[in-house]
């Protein structure tokens, strides 16, 4: 797929990937399916679901270090101030041959345009926090989410993956 291909695939993610209601205990069952979506692919990372810049899940799996942690944090605040997945930002960026820096004056110590976090959205209200990990490649990390939101609000994968079912072959 190619970056633009890939961008609006993300644009339908987080048009369709969209909640009724948040709140901690919908973080509680997203943070431990995707821990048992990570154990079940034998990898490691850092989960963290925050809303409103509130933590309301985190888990940091065997594996894992303190670096993680601030990805995490630095994903996370690329997407409580964009609305916008991390990765989306991140490719958009690579598209347009610029950077966070260049375009906004973002500091890459304070935001990451790296896959792995994806915007809380509800539906008719807009943007309320992140989900985010880390740990893998950053197309990984962000299908890793993609699989658990779909899996958890009863949308097919093949309808929002990456990679539709027509461009495998």
């Amino acid at each position: 797929m190619s970056i633009e291909q890939d961008i609006e695939r993300i644009f339908l993610q987080e048009k369709r990937l969209q909640f009724e209601s948040f709140d901690s205990s919908t973080a509680w069952e997203i943070g431990a399916r995707l821990k048992a979506a990570a154990e079940q692919r034998a990898v490691s990372v850092a989960i963290d679901i925050s809303f409103h810049n509130f933590p309301l899940f985190f888990y940091a799996m065997p594996g894992t270090t303190p670096g993680n942690h601030d990805w995490v944090r630095r994903k996370r605040n690329l997407v409580a101030l964009m609305h916008r997945s991390s990765y989306a930002i991140g490719l958009s960026l690579e598209r347009d041959k610029t950077t966070l820096d260049s375009k906004m004056g973002l500091p890459l110590r304070d935001y990451a345009p790296h896959g792995g976090s994806f915007p809380i959205l509800l539906r008719n209200t807009g943007c309320v926090g992140a989900i985010t990990v880390s740990g893998l490649p950053q197309r990984k990390d962000h299908e890793l989410v993609v699989a658990v939101l779909a899996s958890f609000l009863r949308i097919p994968l093949e309808e929002v993956s990456l990679d539709p079912p027509d461009s495998r072959k």
